[in-house]
C-alpha cells in the first residue's frame, strides 16, 4: 500500500531538479500566504464587514421606526439621517414594490447584507443591488403603500483595506518566488553543464570548453569529472601510440618475410605462407582502424538521408533496394557513420543476394533498418558478433577475407553517437540490423 502511494507521489512530482527545488521553495510560501489570507478574511475582514452591515441595517431600522411615528417631522428625520449618517433617503409613495432580488451568492457583501436584512426586516419585503452604482449600494424597503430607497456609500458596508492587504501579501510572495527561480536557475545550470559535458565526452566529442562552476559540491564533481576525462584521454593516447609502434615494428619483419618467400622454390608452400602474411597485415590494419574509430573527426550537422543515398549509389548494385525518408538531419561525425553503414552493407552483400535499407524519423529518434536474405546468424550469437575478432563458422560462412571487426567497428561508432544497434531476423529470413540514433 505505502509502496504504491509512494510511487504515485513520485509520478506526480516533476522530473527536473530545477522544478523540484522550485516546488520546495514555492509550496511553503504559497501555503503560508493562503493560511494568512484565510485567517485574515475569516477573523478580520468578514467579521468587520458583518459588524458594519449590521450597524447600517440597524440605522435603517431605526429610521423606519422613527418615520412611523406620526408626531415626528418626516423631512427633518430624512435630513438628519442624510447629514449625520450619510444616508441618501427617498420615499416613493403609492408605488408598487415589484423588485426581484438578484441572488449573487459569490459576493460576500451581498451575502452579509441579505442575511442582516432578512433578520431585521422579518416579513417586510426588501431589495438591494450592489452593482447599479460604482460607489453606492441601492437598498429598497417596502413601507405601507410605497417603499424607501436608501443610497448608501459602499465603504459603509465593507472595508477597503482588504484589497490593499491582498496586494501586500501577494506582491512579496511573487517577488520571493521570482528571486528563488533566478537563484535556483543559477544553481542548477552547473549541473546541467556537467551533464552535457559528460554526454559529449561519452559520444567522443571534445569538451575543452567545460569549466566547473556552482556550489562547492558541484565544483568538486566537475573537477573530478575533468580529472577522469583527462585520465581516459591519456590512456587512449597511450594505447594509440603503443599500437602505432607495434604496427611499425611488425610491418618490418612481415616485409622481410615476403622478400624471403620469393626465394623459396616450392611455390605451393610459398603461396600458402603469402596468404597467411596478407591475412596478418589485413588484421593489423583493421585493428588499428578499430582503435582509432572515434578520434580527431569533429561533429557537424549533415543530411543523413543524402549520405545514405550516396553511399548506396556508389555500390552500383541493383540488388540493394532503399526506402529513405527525405531531409533527416543529424549532428555527428559524417565519415565515421558512413564507414559503419558501409561495414553493415558489405556484410549483407557478402553473404546474401538482396539487401534492403530503410530510413525514417519519429520525433527525436532516427531509425535505420538494414536487412538481407542471407543465411542469417543464430539468435544466441547476436551479442557475440559485436566482440572484436569474433567469427562464427556457421550460419554466415567463414571467409579468410574477414577478421571479425566489421560489426565491432559499426557498433562502436553508433554507440559513440549516443545510439543503439541490435540484430534480429529480417522479413526476408536473413539478418536484420536495427540502428537507433538521436536526431
Amino acid at each position: 500500500m505505502f509502496y504504491g502511494l509512494n510511487k504515485f507521489i513520485k509520478n506526480l512530482l516533476p522530473k527536473r531538479l530545477f522544478y523540484r527545488a522550485l516546488l520546495i521553495v514555492a509550496v511553503p510560501v504559497i501555503l503560508l500566504q493562503l493560511l494568512v489570507t484565510i485567517v485574515f478574511f475569516d477573523s478580520l475582514w468578514i467579521k468587520t464587514n458583518k459588524g458594519m452591515t449590521r450597524a447600517l441595517v440597524s440605522e435603517i431600522d431605526t429610521f423606519i421606526v422613527a418615520f412611523e411615528n406620526e408626531e415626528n417631522d418626516k423631512d427633518y428625520f430624512i435630513d438628519l439621517f442624510s447629514i449625520h449618517l450619510d444616508l441618501n433617503i427617498k420615499y416613493f409613495e403609492e408605488k408598487e414594490f415589484d423588485f426581484k432580488l438578484n441572488e449573487r451568492w459569490f459576493s460576500p457583501i451581498d451575502r452579509s447584507l441579505r442575511r442582516e436584512l432578512k433578520s431585521s426586516m422579518g416579513n417586510n419585503q426588501f431589495w438591494f443591488s450592489t452593482t447599479d452604482y460604482l460607489e453606492l449600494v441601492n437598498i429598497r424597503i417596502k413601507f405601507r403603500n410605497g417603499y424607501f430607497e436608501f443610497l448608501v456609500p459602499r465603504d459603509r458596508l465593507t472595508s477597503s483595506s482588504a484589497r490593499l492587504f491582498g496586494l501586500w501579501i501577494s506582491v512579496p510572495a511573487v517577488f520571493l518566488i521570482c528571486v528563488a527561480m533566478i537563484f535556483l536557475k543559477n544553481q542548477t545550470r552547473p549541473i546541467t553543464n556537467l551533464a552535457k559535458a559528460a554526454e559529449k565526452f561519452g559520444r567522443g566529442e571534445a569538451v575543452d570548453d567545460y569549466r566547473p562552476s556552482g556550489s562547492l559540491e558541484i565544483r568538486q564533481a566537475g573537477y573530478e569529472f575533468d580529472k577522469m576525462r583527462k585520465r581516459i584521454l591519456r590512456h587512449l593516447n597511450q594505447r594509440s601510440e603503443m599500437l602505432s609502434g607495434i604496427s611499425h615494428d611488425l610491418r618490418t619483419p612481415l616485409t622481410r618475410m615476403k622478400l624471403q618467400l620469393s626465394f623459396i622454390k616450392e611455390k605451393e608452400i610459398s603461396s600458402k605462407m603469402s596468404e597467411d602474411i596478407d591475412e596478418m597485415e589485413k588484421m593489423l590494419n583493421e585493428y588499428l582502424q578499430f582503435t582509432s574509430s572515434s578520434q580527431s573527426e569533429k561533429n557537424e550537422t549533415f543530411n543523413l538521408s543524402k549520405l545514405l543515398d550516396e553511399t548506396i549509389n556508389k555500390y552500383e548494385n541493383n540488388n540493394i533496394s532503399k526506402n529513405l525518408s527525405q531531409n533527416i538531419l543529424i549532428n555527428g561525425r559524417k565519415n565515421l557513420l558512413k564507414r559503419s553503414f558501409n561495414n553493415i552493407i558489405d556484410n549483407g552483400l557478402k553473404y546474401a543476394k538482396k539487401v534492403n535499407v530503410e530510413l525514417n524519423q519519429n520525433g527525436k529518434n532516427i531509425f535505420l533498418f538494414i536487412e538481407d536474405n542471407g543465411p542469417g546468424i543464430p539468435a544466441n550469437e547476436y551479442e557475440n558478433v559485436f566482440k572484436p575478432f569474433y567469427k562464427i563458422d556457421k550460419g554466415r560462412g567463414e571467409a579468410k577475407s574477414s577478421v571479425g571487426l566489421g560489426l565491432s567497428i559499426a557498433s562502436d561508432i553508433i554507440r559513440s553517437h549516443g545510439g543503439h544497434i541490435k540484430l534480429e531476423k529480417s522479413s526476408m529470413n536473413g539478418l536484420g540490423v536495427k540502428i537507433f540514433l538521436p536526431a
